[in-house]
């Protein structure tokens, strides 16, 4: 039996409240491993113009409604906060949670966002440097609040950068999330060793999680070959669970 962890990410637009708090507490039940949304402020398909809501605040609400899945934004946009005050928002949440909470976190890229609620955009490289600024800021913070975290609060970073993301992970993060398909994951997998090697940190440190659609699960037995601990899967509302579950069969069965 594979010990290969299984999540959901709920899509927060084109839907309501209600509906994703049903979708979070029926993915609980079912036993995932982690559920999450998505940090932005529009839609990234579909109707440019349908409802959306905010990640944190969504968060902390899952936070109170689930019980044993751990949660987090996958990913969370660096510069849309203050790092300190991510840093603390997550203890918070952690503490809501029972201590459930994985910081997820990239660098940022939806330029809608950053354009209607006035953030600088910049250049891909800036909003990296600046990713690479707040990651120990973010740590120094969890460290001094008080509460402290529940346990160790993870941080997972998001992106398959060869030159800056994947070093980023090698040196802060606790695990890695990119997309497929496996020989991508593969790829990028094999450049993150070469970087925990570089900075003198333990490859399996890290754990590697991918993020998949409802129509990818049969694609499971390649990425675990390729390297991933944990499959994520992608749905918007109506949350397609039936996917979620038939890979729970697939992969636990």
């Amino acid at each position: 039996m594979t010990t290969t962890k299984i999540g959901v990410q709920l899509h927060p637009q084109a839907t309501t409240v209600a509906n994703l708090r049903e979708g979070w507490k029926a993915a609980d039940a079912m036993g995932v491993d982690s559920i999450w949304v998505w940090d932005h402020f529009y839609p990234l398909y579909g109707d440019p113009e349908a409802a959306h809501f905010e990640a944190y605040t969504l968060l902390a609400a899952m936070a109170a409604d689930t019980s044993s899945a751990r949660i987090g934004a996958l990913v969370t946009c660096n510069t849309y906060r203050n790092p300190q005050l991510l840093a603390d928002m997550s203890r918070t949440i952690d503490h809501i949670s029972g201590g459930r909470f994985t910081l997820g976190i990239g660098s940022g890229w939806f330029e809608r966002d950053y354009d209607e609620y006035g953030y600088d955009f910049g250049t891909a490289v800036e909003r990296l440097h600046k990713l690479r600024d707040a990651l120990p800021v973010i740590k120094d913070r969890l460290a001094k609040l008080t509460p402290p975290p529940l346990g160790k609060l993870p941080i997972l970073i998001g992106g398959s950068g060869e030159k800056v993301t994947l070093r980023l992970v090698a040196q802060y993060a606790d695990a890695w999330n990119t997309f497929g398909p496996a020989e991508h994951f593969a790829a990028k997998s094999a450049i993150l060793d070469t970087w925990c090697d570089e900075v003198g940190r333990g490859r399996s440190e890290i754990e590697r999680t991918v993020a998949i659609g409802p129509g990818d699960i049969d694609q499971w037995e390649s990425l675990v070959e390729a390297g991933a601990d944990h499959i994520i899967v992608m749905t918007g509302d109506p949350f397609d669970l039936d996917a979620v579950g038939r890979l729970q069969d697939l992969v636990r069965g």
